[in-house]
């Protein structure tokens, strides 16, 4: 297939997702083809990226000043310490503003990056090579980029908007299945808030999906992109309408919290839990239809998510779990504000909860 280019339209910036096979062989062609120049550039790196792939997108800049930074990028990891390792190396190697800043790696690794970049003398140019389907599909749209810190995750951080997004298909099939089944947890959730027939075509293609197969792969990146977009252009600092984005994960944003950001539960399966834990709280109040929920936890079951939240807590937990709930930086009063579903495609913001209303509901869960 031909690269598929997705354009993204904000008030602060416009910027282009390339949407391809192989790309990152090329990459400097694509930066080059899309506008971008710089003389010096900093590649961040998830040290799970292969030595063989670092040569080739040194080989292929080989017309800059390329320098290295990889590092284990995990949840305890995507802290304030690294961001000033980030800095250190830009400030010490004199790079302006007019210089880049290229991430190559999953979510954590573009959150990183961007918020570096926002930082470093107020904006530095931004490319995000998305390399997990989670990011392709989610994180790297949209702008949202910052550290975790003790008292819960993302709440320092920044909207910087890339100027530019590469998404090669070809790093999905180094993935193991694991990393699949996250990022897929994201494409889910894009069809549920937004578009019953995309929930369709996944419930007729999943088989095609995991398996990588072209065209739908590449289908079902782009449709959720193409729904992330249209969020995003219409409300790019999360005043009302990008709070739909949320759906699923105030529950698994505490869920990762409780467990200190565990490798026994990762973001991508936290979102799986948090959006089915999401649907039986709208079942319980009565929002979503019986015959909707029970095709939603089908498909749930029949792609073997995680789906059983008593594997990782127990009812000790709730308060902990509660507590981060209520630490979560959409909440602004002292009651819980969730993102629930109506029907597939109607979901229904700002719905609030008390501690007390949330308790009893997670005694049930962690129950039956």
């Amino acid at each position: 297939m031909k690269p598929i280019k997705l354009k993204i339209k904000t008030k602060s910036q416009n910027y282009p997702i390339i949407i391809g096979s192989n790309l990152i062989l090329n990459i400097s062609k694509v930066i080059k083809n899309n506008s971008i120049d710089f003389k010096n550039c900093l590649l961040i790196i998830d040290s799970k990226i292969s030595k063989k792939i670092i040569f080739n997108i040194k080989k292929s800049l080989n017309n800059k000043k390329v320098y290295l930074f990889s590092f284990k990028a995990n949840e305890k990891n995507k802290n304030l310490n690294y961001i000033n390792k980030i800095l250190d190396i830009l400030l010490k190697k004199n790079f302006s503003r007019d210089d880049c800043v290229i991430s190559i790696g999953g979510g954590i690794t573009g959150d990183i990056s961007g918020f570096a970049a926002s930082l470093f003398k107020r904006g530095i140019k931004f490319v995000n090579v998305p390399t997990t389907l989670l990011s392709q599909v989610d994180s790297s749209i949209g702008g949202k980029t910052g550290v975790n810190t003790k008292y819960g995750k993302n709440l320092i951080g920044s909207f910087y908007q890339p100027n530019l997004v590469i998404t090669d298909i070809q790093f999905l099939k180094t993935l193991p299945k694991r990393e699949l089944i996250c990022g897929y947890g994201e494409i889910l959730k894009h069809s549920l808030i937004a578009n019953k027939n995309f929930y369709i075509f996944l419930n007729e293609n999943i088989g095609k999906i995991f398996n990588l197969s072209s065209p739908f792969i590449e289908k079902a990146i782009y449709e959720s992109c193409k729904i992330k977009k249209k969020v995003v252009e219409n409300d790019e600092k999360e005043n009302s309408l990008r709070k739909i984005l949320n759906f699923g994960h105030t529950f698994a944003h505490a869920f990762e919290a409780s467990l200190g950001f565990s490798a026994r539960l990762n973001h991508g399966e936290a979102v799986i839990l948090g959006l089915k834990t999401a649907l039986n709280f709208s079942l319980k109040k009565n929002l979503i239809k019986k015959n909707e929920y029970n095709s939603i936890i089908k498909h749930i079951y029949n792609c073997n998510l995680p789906f059983n939240l008593k594997k990782f807590f127990k009812l000790k937990d709730i308060n902990k779990i509660l507590e981060f709930m209520l630490k979560d930086k959409k909440n602004n009063s002292n009651k819980i504000s969730l993102v629930l579903l109506k029907k597939i495609g109607s979901p229904i913001i700002d719905q609030k909860y008390t501690k007390k209303n949330l308790r009893s509901f997670l005694k049930s869960e962690l129950s039956n």
